[in-house]
């Protein structure tokens, strides 16, 4: 993935991707990479949003699952999952999606906070929404998805 610049029009780039059908975004300035499939191998008694870890040019990563971590059901069998991968306090971890989108130019004044129909277990992870066509985008807060022992 094209490295950003750092300017402020770089902070409200996202890059949009899907998890059970919710449109949502992460910020393009955490992301390091985004992978096809790749091999993951468990990790024993990790908790059951951790999908286990993968090897990324050599860097061990771990693997969050985003259905797991936001009380979505599994993916059916063979379905697959695209890897987002970001960096948070110097660590990589792969956040696992259904479908991997474009990166978009957001208006920061256009955010509106969390809609009071939100389904409570996403309000932790969200930064708000924006309103895309038909649609609303859900913007996940990286740090809240991957703070999982807090």
């Amino acid at each position: 993935m094209p490295a950003a610049s750092n300017g402020p029009e770089a902070a409200s780039m996202m890059l949009t991707l899907t998890v059970a059908g919710q449109p949502c975004a992460v910020p393009v300035l955490a992301v390091r990479d985004v992978l096809g499939v790749q091999a993951i191998t468990r990790i024993p008694l990790a908790p059951r949003e951790v999908a286990g870890s993968l090897n990324l040019r050599g860097r061990i990563v771990t693997a969050v699952d985003l259905r797991g971590r936001l009380g979505l059901p599994p993916r059916a069998p063979g379905e697959v999952a695209m890897s987002v991968v970001v960096e948070v306090g110097g660590e990589l971890y792969s956040l696992l999606a259904d479908q991997v989108g474009e990166v978009l130019t957001l208006n920061p004044e256009e955010r509106a906070p969390n809609p009071p129909t939100l389904d409570p277990s996403w309000k932790e992870f969200s930064l708000g929404v924006h309103r895309q066509d038909d649609h609303l985008l859900v913007l996940l807060d990286v740090d809240q998805l991957l703070a999982l022992g807090a």
